[in-house]
C-alpha cells in the first residue's frame, strides 16, 4: 500500500469538499444571493487579515450592519456550520496522521505507547522495577457538568456520522459506485446539519446532563479504554520481555454529573440516586451485549476438546440453581456457552432478585474461570483477547460504571452543624467560634460513639436536605457498592474544621463509624478543594493540623493512608491571573506533598482544570507532565470538562489517542523518577526563585487592573456578551453563586467564556508579560535562565506554550470592536489600551524565551489551524457586536434578535474550538 506523504493535502481536500457542499446548500436554501453575501464577507475578512485596509474594513462593517432578517441569521449559520465542518475535518486528519505513524516501521508518534516503552527500555530498571512502576500508576478522569458545552447532542451525532463517511473516502479499495454513494451520504448529512436547530430551547436539567455524560461511556469509553492497557502489555512483551506482564487498569473514569451540589440547587439527593441508577442500567446493558457476543464466539465442544470435568460439574450445578429448563443452553457439549447462559441470566437479575450478582467481582470471577479453562486449549503465548477485554471492562466499570464524587460548599456544612449543635445544647453559636474552639467541639463529637441527632422535624429544610445527602450515600453503598461514591469534596475549604464538619455528618449517617475499642471504619474520603490564592497559601497548614490530629489519622488509616486534595485552577486564575495561580498551585502541591511524606501519608492531587486555557486547560499529557514529578507516583486525578468531552471522546480513534497520551506521559514520567536517585534535582532552586519573582510582579499587575481599577467591572460587563450568556441554555447551574452580581460570586466559567467570545482571552494570559519582562530586564543573564527553564522544565515549558496558544487565539483588533458596546468611550479606551499594551509585552517575552520567530511556530499544525480559522471567526464577532448593540438598545427584543445573538456565541465557540 502506498502511504501519502503530504497528509495535509488530504486535510485540504476534506475542507474544500465540505466547503463546496455547504456552498451548494446555501444556494439551494437561500438562493445565489445568500451564497454571494457569504462569499463577499469571507473575501473581505481574508483580505483585511492579509493586509489591513481602512476602506475595505469600513465596507465590511457596512455590509454587516445592513444585513436584515432572515438573511442575517442565514449568514451567521453559514459561518458557524463551516466551523463545525472544519472541526470534523481536523479531527479526521488527526486519526489519519496517527494511522500513518502506525504504518511507519522506523518512526513512532510522540506519546504513543510504542515510543514510551522504547524510552523506558533505556532507563536503568529491571523488569521487576517496571512492574512496580506499573502497579503504582493511577489516573482518574472526572467528567463534570458545569461546562460551557455549547453543542447539542443531535449536532454531535451528525458530526460523528460525517466523520465516519470522510474516513471511507480514504479507502483506496473504494469503487466508483461506492464513492458516489459515500459522497451522496456526505451531502445528505451536511444538509441535515443545516436543517438542524443548533440552539437548545430550554435549559438542560441535571438528568439531561447525566444522559450526555453517559453517551460517551456508551459510544466510546467502554470499548476503547481496555484497549490501552492490552496494547501496553503487547508493547512490553514485544520490546522488553515476553513474560506475562500484568498491566493494571490504571486509568479510571469518574463523574461529578448528578453529584456536584455546589451552587446547584437542582442536584438533590434524589437526583444523585437516579444518576446512580442510570449509570448501573447502562453498564448492565453493555455487559449484556458483551456476554451475548462472547456466547456466539465460544462454540468449543467437549466432543472436540477436553474440558476440565470439575468445571463441567460446576456448570451443571449452577444450571440447576439459576436456570429453568427452557433457559439452559440446548447443546450439552458446548460447555462454555452453557456457562455464558448462566452468566447472562444472573446479569439480567442483578439489582432485581437474589439470583442476580451481588458484586461485580462475582461476574469478573466467572469470566476469569472461563478464560483459564479456554486458554488451556491454546499455545502458551496466545491469549483470548476478546474475553480478557471483557474481564477488564468488569474490573474497571463494576456495576456502578463511574465513581460519582459528591461536592458541596463548606458554608452549607457549617450551617447544618451550627443548627445541630445548638439543638443538643453543645454550642449555642458555633459559626462565630474561633477555629480552635470549633475543632475542639468537633473532635469531642467524633470521639463520642453516641449520635447527636434529634428527630429530623426539629431542623430547617436546609439541614434536613444536608442530612439526606449523607443518608443517600450510605444507602448507595449498600445498593450500588462502595465504589459508587468514594469521595466527598468540600469547595471553598478555608480551615481544618471544614473537613471535620463533614466527618461529623458522615458519622451521623453511619458512613464514619467509631467502635468501643477506639478503632475507626470509614467508607468515604474527605477531600478539601483549595480554590483561591489565599486558600492555596493556607493549604499546607490546614492539612498539617489535620495530620497532627488523632481522629483524622484514624480516618486516613481506615482509607489506606491516602489523602485526596483538589486544586481549583479556575478561581485561582480569576483571583490572581494565570501565571501566579499556576505557580501557587505548583508550590502548594510541593509543600503539602512534603508535609504528607513526614506523616507517611500518600497524597492524590485532584486537578480541577477547565477545558479552556483560562482555567488551566490543555492536553491530558501536558497537564500530567506540568505537575511536580515527585507527586505523580501517588496518582493523578483530573477533571474532563464538558466543553472538551466531544473533542476528546466522540470518536473512538481520538478517544484512544487521548487516553494513550495520558497513559504514556504518566508511565514514562514515573519510570524516569523511579530510575533516578533521590539526590537528583528535578528542578533547580534558581528556577523556583525566578518563578517566585515573576509570579509576584504578575500578581500585582493583574490585581491592579481587576481589583484596583474601579471601572474594570463596568468594562467587563459591557465589553463582553456576559449578560447574553445566561440565555444560551448551556448548563443547569446558575452563572453566579447565590445569584449575586458581585465579582467574588461570579463563577469562573462564564468569566472565561465571556472574555473568549470577545477575543480578549484575558484570563488566559493577562499580566504574564509584566512578570516575565520585568524579570528579563532585571539582569542581563535572566533571559538565558528563562530559556533554559523552557527547555528543561516541563512545568515552565507547558506554561509558556499555553500562553502562546492564548495569545494566538486572542485578537486585539477584534477585541477593539467590543468597545462600541461600552457606554463611556473614555473608560473603554483607557482599559483597552492597558490590555493591548500588556498583550504586546507578553508576546515579546514569549518569543524571546521560546526562541520562536512567531507564536507557536514550533507547532505548525496548531498555528496553521488558528490562522485558517481567524478570517471566518471575524464576521461572527462583528455580527455579535452589531446584534448586542441592537439587543441592549431595546427593552423588549424580538425572539429572532435574541436567537441571532446566541447563534453568534455558538459560532465563535465552534470557531475557537473551546469556550470557557
Amino acid at each position: 500500500m502506498t502511504v501519502t506523504t503530504d497528509s495535509n493535502a488530504l486535510l485540504r481536500r476534506d475542507v474544500n469538499m465540505l466547503g463546496s457542499i455547504l456552498g451548494e446548500i446555501l444556494v439551494l436554501h437561500g438562493g445565489k444571493e445568500l451564497f454571494d453575501k457569504v462569499e463577499t464577507i469571507r473575501e473581505m475578512t481574508k483580505s483585511i487579515r492579509k493586509t489591513y485596509d481602512a476602506d475595505t474594513y469600513q465596507t465590511l462593517k457596512n455590509e454587516i450592519s445592513t444585513l436584515q432578517p432572515p438573511m442575517r441569521q442565514q449568514v451567521i449559520r453559514a459561518f458557524s456550520i463551516y466551523f463545525h465542518l472544519i472541526n470534523i475535518a481536523e479531527q479526521n486528519h488527526r486519526i489519519r496522521r496517527r494511522r500513518e505513524y502506525l504504518l511507519k516501521e522506523e518512526e513512532s508518534q510522540s506519546f504513543s505507547l510504542e515510543k514510551t516503552v522504547s524510552n523506558v527500555k533505556n532507563y536503568d530498571l529491571t523488569n521487576e522495577d517496571i512492574q512496580d512502576v506499573l502497579n503504582e500508576l493511577s489516573v482518574e478522569l472526572i467528567m463534570t457538568a458545569h461546562p460551557t458545552e455549547a453543542t447539542k447532542r443531535t449536532v454531535l451525532e451528525i458530526q460523528k456520522r460525517i466523520s465516519e463517511i470522510l474516513r471511507k473516502l480514504d479507502n483506496p479499495q473504494t469503487t466508483k459506485n461506492e464513492r458516489a454513494y459515500v459522497e451522496e451520504s456526505l451531502f445528505n448529512e451536511v444538509t441535515a446539519l443545516w436543517h438542524t436547530d443548533e440552539l437548545r430551547h430550554r435549559k438542560p436539567e441535571v438528568l439531561d446532563e447525566v444522559k450526555n455524560g453517559l453517551y460517551y461511556f456508551d459510544q466510546t469509553l467502554f470499548h476503547t479504554l481496555p484497549d490501552v492497557f492490552q496494547d501496553l502489555e503487547m508493547q512490553l512483551q514485544s520490546q522488553i520481555s515476553e513474560e506475562d506482564w500484568k498491566v493494571p487498569n490504571f486509568i479510571q473514569f469518574g463523574s461529578w454529573i448528578g453529584g456536584d451540589r455546589d451552587g446547584n440547587p437542582n442536584v438533590t439527593p434524589e437526583i444523585t440516586w437516579k444518576t446512580l441508577g442510570m449509570q448501573r442500567e447502562l453498564i448492565l446493558k453493555k455487559y449484556d451485549s458483551t456476554i451475548v457476543d462472547l456466547m456466539r464466539r465460544f462454540s468449543q465442544s467437549s466432543e472436540r476438546i477436553t474440558i476440565n470435568p470439575q468445571f463441567i460439574e460446576k456448570v451443571e450445578q449452577e444450571e440447576g440453581t439459576y436456570l429453568v429448563d427452557k433457559e439452559k443452553w440446548p447443546v450439552k457439549s458446548e460447555v462454555y456457552r452453557r456457562k455464558f447462559a448462566i452468566i447472562l441470566k444472573r446479569l439480567r437479575e442483578t439489582g432485581k432478585t437474589e439470583n442476580g450478582y451481588q458484586f461485580s467481582e462475582e461476574l469478573a470471577n466467572d469470566l476469569i474461570e472461563i478464560k483459564e479453562h479456554a486458554e488451556a486449549h491454546l499455545p502458551k503465548p496466545k491469549k483470548l483477547k476478546t474475553l480478557r477485554k471483557a474481564i477488564r471492562q468488569v474490573q474497571m466499570f463494576g456495576f456502578h460504571l463511574a465513581t460519582l464524587d459528591v461536592r458541596n460548599h463548606s458554608g452549607e456544612h457549617e450551617a447544618a452543624i451550627h443548627e445541630i449543635l445548638k439543638a443538643v445544647h453543645v454550642a449555642d453559636d458555633y459559626s462565630n467560634l474561633t477555629e480552635e474552639e470549633k475543632q475542639k467541639i468537633l473532635l469531642e463529637v467524633l470521639n463520642d460513639q453516641r449520635p447527636l441527632l434529634l428527630f429530623d422535624g426539629s431542623y430547617s429544610e436546609a439541614t434536613q436536605k444536608m442530612l439526606r445527602v449523607f443518608r443517600m450515600i450510605k444507602k448507595a453503598h449498600e445498593e450500588f457498592g462502595k465504589r459508587a461514591i468514594e469521595v466527598y469534596l468540600i469547595s471553598m475549604t478555608e480551615a481544618s474544621s471544614d473537613l471535620l464538619e463533614v466527618m461529623v455528618l458522615a458519622k451521623e449517617a453511619g458512613i464514619y463509624r467509631l467502635y468501643p475499642d477506639g478503632s475507626v471504619e470509614s467508607d468515604i474520603d474527605v477531600a478539601p478543594l483549595l480554590e483561591t490564592i489565599d486558600d492555596l497559601i493556607a493549604g499546607p497548614k490546614i492539612m498539617q493540623t489535620l495530620f497532627d490530629t488523632d481522629v483524622y489519622r484514624k480516618q486516613l488509616q481506615s482509607r489506606n493512608r491516602r489523602q485526596e486534595i483538589m486544586l481549583g485552577y479556575s478561581d485561582g486564575s480569576k483571583d490572581g491571573g494565570t501565571l501566579s495561580a499556576n505557580w501557587r498551585l505548583f508550590k502548594a502541591q510541593l509543600e503539602i506533598h512534603n508535609t504528607a511524606r513526614e506523616y507517611d501519608i500518600r497524597l492524590k492531587f485532584f486537578h480541577g482544570r477547565g477545558g479552556s486555557l483560562g482555567r488551566g486547560g490543555g492536553s491530558l499529557n501536558t497537564s500530567i507532565l506540568s505537575q511536580p514529578m515527585e507527586t505523580l507516583g501517588d496518582g493523578v486525578k483530573i477533571t474532563e470538562q464538558g466543553e472538551v468531552l466531544s473533542s476528546r471522546y466522540l470518536l473512538e480513534d481520538i478517544a484512544y489517542r487521548n487516553l494513550e497520551q495520558a497513559a504514556a506521559a504518566l508511565f514514562e514520567a514515573c519510570a524516569k523518577v523511579s530510575s533516578s536517585s533521590d539526590q537528583v534535582e528535578l528542578r533547580q532552586k534558581e528556577w523556583e526563585d525566578a518563578m517566585e519573582a515573576i509570579s509576584e510582579k504578575s500578581l500585582r499587575k493583574y490585581q491592579s487592573l481587576v481589583f484596583g481599577d474601579p471601572d474594570f467591572l463596568t468594562y467587563f460587563n459591557q465589553a463582553t456578551p456576559l449578560t447574553e450568556l445566561g440565555a444560551l441554555n448551556i448548563g443547569s447551574r446558575p452563572m453566579s453563586r447565590k445569584n449575586s452580581q458581585r465579582f467574588e460570586d461570579l463563577r469562573a466559567i462564564p468569566w472565561v467564556f465571556a472574555w473568549t467570545q470577545s477575543r480578549h482571552m484575558l484570563p488566559a494570559w493577562y499580566a504574564a508579560g509584566t512578570g516575565l519582562q520585568s524579570f528579563i530586564e532585571e539582569n542581563g543573564s535572566n533571559l538565558e535562565i528563562l530559556q533554559t527553564m523552557y527547555k528543561e522544565w516541563s512545568f515552565f515549558h507547558s506554561t509558556i506554550n499555553n500562553l502562546q496558544m492564548a495569545l494566538m487565539k486572542a485578537d486585539m483588533k477584534t477585541a477593539k470592536e467590543y468597545l462600541e458596546l461600552v457606554e463611556d468611550p473614555v473608560l473603554a479606551n483607557r482599559i483597552y489600551e492597558d490590555i493591548a499594551e500588556e498583550y504586546e509585552r507578553t508576546k515579546k517575552a514569549l518569543l524571546q524565551i521560546s526562541g520562536n520567530e512567531e507564536l507557536l511556530s514550533h507547532t505548525s499544525n496548531i498555528k496553521e489551524s488558528v490562522h485558517l480559522r481567524n478570517p471566518y471567526v471575524d464576521p461572527l464577532n462583528f455580527l455579535q457586536v452589531d446584534l448586542i448593540q441592537k439587543l441592549r438598545e431595546t427593552s423588549n427584543p424580538s425572539e429572532e434578535l435574541v436567537t441571532e445573538v446566541l447563534l453568534t456565541i455558538n459560532g465563535v465557540a465552534a470557531g475557537l474550538v473551546n469556550t470557557g
